[in-house]
């Protein structure tokens, strides 16, 4: 069965006048569309510019066939993949560091002193260390002159081509030069899938004998000039030893790490950009960010 969208609307500019339809329908996929989605289908259908205030009215899904291809607001959000772990109270992200404390710092009912009946807030207090997460380490995190998170440009954090590579952790846990060679990765951000994380997040065994990325695959990626390497597991060297190569090899090419993402199987291979970033902080090496993809239309 086909479904399409009945419904009245008005649509007010923002420099003045308005349109108003009555009886319109539109096709649609799935059972339904709430009046958001609609009004973003309507105004982004019809091409208008300048769009304030818009109401839909006398919504109705009807079983008609459709006439074109249908819109799907489910596929629309889709286009926007989020590659990072929930931070949430006492969540271990690295062994022997302290796990976050998220608590109020103002809750709702000490606040109820303050405000007139009926109004409330919240104000949250967190306490962590910045490796937490899914986070970015920046080439201060290894080096005491490096470049901190304030002095590192939003262009090496944002809208990055992005490339996956699948090196399953089941097949291997050391990546090699063999397992970067023969893609197309200058000036990417080059993204490592071994399945470690979706397998072992948050369990004992996340946090020993895990993948990682060897000195001469570090050093080949620097020579191609990638602009950030992510990785999901619980980190891009080899923690068995006490040296850190990776982190060395790349931080000191002023090229960013992200450790601890996830859902990098629902990526496709290419076609996408990458973002993670960090807040503005003076002084800070590492810190939790929001990685994400928006896959191209």
């Amino acid at each position: 069965m086909t479904k399409r969208v009945k419904f009245d609307f008005e649509i007010y500019f923002t420099n003045g006048g308005g349109i108003k339809g009555e009886d319109f329908r539109l096709d649609i996929a799935g059972d339904d569309i709430t009046d958001k989605e609609l009004a973003d289908y309507l105004v982004n259908d019809m091409r208008l510019l300048m769009v304030g205030e818009t109401r839909i009215l006398n919504k109705e899904i009807i079983t008609e066939k459709h006439k074109r291809k249908p819109f799907n607001a489910i596929a629309e959000k889709s286009l926007l993949i989020d590659l990072s772990h929930t931070i949430e109270n006492g969540l271990v992200t690295y062994k022997g560091l302290p796990a976050p404390i998220i608590c109020d710092y103002l809750s709702r009912e000490d606040s109820k002193k303050f405000y007139d009946e009926g109004t409330q807030f919240q104000i949250g207090k967190i306490e962590m260390v910045t490796n937490t997460g899914t986070y970015v380490d920046c080439p201060f995190h290894r080096f005491e002159h490096g470049k901190d998170l304030s002095e590192v440009p939003l262009e090496a954090f944002a809208d990055l081509t992005g490339i996956v590579i699948h090196i399953p952790f089941r097949e291997t846990l050391a990546i090699t030069v063999d397992h970067v060679r023969n893609y197309e990765i200058r000036n990417r951000a080059v993204l490592l899938h071994t399945g470690w994380g979706d397998a072992h997040w948050n369990t004992e065994k996340y946090y020993e004998n895990h993948p990682f990325v060897t000195q001469e695959a570090a050093e080949y990626l620097r020579d191609c000039q990638v602009k950030l390497v992510g990785i999901d597991s619980h980190n891009i060297d080899d923690t068995r030893g006490k040296s850190r190569p990776t982190h060395t090899t790349l931080l000191g090419a002023d090229i960013l790490i992200v450790e601890h993402l996830c859902n990098l199987s629902l990526l496709p291979d290419d076609g996408f950009t990458f973002s993670a970033v960090p807040p503005k902080f003076k002084g800070a090496g590492t810190f939790p960010v929001r990685a994400m993809a928006r896959l191209n239309a």
